[in-house]
């Protein structure tokens, strides 16, 4: 498979809310960084991690807006939604993946924090 055609089937595996498939695709000591956040090393960490984003949506939706690809590298514009409520948080992500021997082992997200807690709030205030 291609880098690109890895990363493509990852999202379509975390749209699915489907953690054992994406993960299936990262290296066992893959480096996820949400830039405003700290790294997360090792694939357990990583599912550990998609799972407590995933859990609170009833569904997910990472269209990608733009792709480019250097290599091993993938990068891609997207708008991240999740369902949550009646409602939806919508992260705009530049996403930067590095692929080696088919496996992701970077995976790089930068978006802006403030965006992400406002909206979980206001999507969460009933609770």
């Amino acid at each position: 498979m291609s880098p690109s055609q890895i990363v493509n089937d990852f999202i379509t595996a975390v749209e699915q809310k489907d953690v054992d498939t994406a993960v299936a695709l990262l290296s066992d000591d893959i480096r996820y960084e949400n830039m405003p956040m700290d790294p997360i090393i090792g694939r357990d960490a990583v599912a550990a991690t998609l799972r407590m984003f995933l859990e609170p949506a009833s569904a997910v939706e990472w269209p990608v807006l733009r792709e480019t690809v250097d290599g091993s590298c993938v990068m891609n514009e997207r708008l991240d939604r999740f369902k949550i409520g009646d409602g939806w948080l919508e992260l705009p992500v530049a996403g930067v993946f590095e692929i080696t021997d088919g496996l992701i082992t970077l995976w790089r997200d930068y978006f802006d924090m403030a965006t992400y807690q406002r909206q979980m709030a206001e999507l969460t205030a009933g609770d």
